[in-house]
């Protein structure tokens, strides 16, 4: 029987990114894949973005044939509704449910503040207009402080939803920013600088190749995999 981290024979593991024009971005996922890759020495590990960077979805698929596409999205908002089905459409892949929320991300989240060092704690995300997904990233938010046992919020980089100034002066005595972010770029950028500027007192930053996030990865991967060979 496979195992939950193990391998499946046959079928590549292909992380499908956003994509960024910045690109601090682009290497931050490359070395997510390099970690997933030595975590599971003998699954091939490819990487494609759905913009800005190269390769696409459609030239990744097109050299390993049928795969699992973990798409390396925080929220189920419309690039994972919408906009991943159509990178993959006409190819036989299948794809696994996007990466967060997850309660196993709460872990990583938590691991740059400490309870002595901050009072309450602010998640700071991208942004998204889809209500549900900003439900679900203040449900992270709420998560986080509970395992901290501390106050805390989310505020968003761009779209609706509070700014990160506007939520650190609103949470009591140190404010310790967690980034709910897969990697740098410019939304980190701006949210984090806001709200060091609004008196912060430290800010993580993005999961990255977060040994929490490597697993999470390959467990979409083993998820989707398994029934994929079955149906074959």
């Amino acid at each position: 029987m496979t195992s939950p981290f193990s391998p499946v024979p046959g079928l590549p593991l292909v992380l499908l990114a956003h994509g960024s024009r910045d690109p601090r971005a682009a290497m931050s996922t490359e070395d997510l894949a390099l970690a997933v890759a030595a975590a599971r020495p003998g699954l091939d590990v490819r990487v494609a973005y759905l913009d800005h960077s190269w390769p696409s979805p459609a030239e990744v698929l097109t050299a390993t044939g049928p795969a699992v596409v973990v798409p390396l999205l925080l929220t189920s908002a419309y690039h994972g509704r919408v906009d991943v089905p159509a990178a993959l459409a006409g190819h036989p892949a299948t794809q696994a449910p996007v990466i967060g929320p997850d309660p196993a991300l709460i872990q990583a989240l938590a691991r740059g503040l400490r309870r002595d060092t901050c009072d309450s704690v602010l998640l700071i995300a991208a942004g998204t207009s889809d209500r549900a997904s900003r439900a679900a990233i203040t449900g992270v938010a709420t998560a986080l402080g509970r395992r901290l046992a501390v106050p805390a919020a989310a505020a968003f980089a761009s779209g609706p939803g509070p700014r990160p100034e506007e939520a650190v002066a609103a949470l009591p005595g140190r404010v310790g920013v967690a980034s709910y972010f897969l990697a740098p770029g410019l939304l980190h950028d701006r949210a984090s600088q806001a709200a060091r500027a609004a008196g912060a007192v430290c800010v993580t930053p993005p999961l990255g190749a977060a040994p929490e996030l490597v697993s999470l990865v390959l467990t979409r991967y083993a998820a989707a995999a398994v029934p994929a060979l079955v149906a074959a």
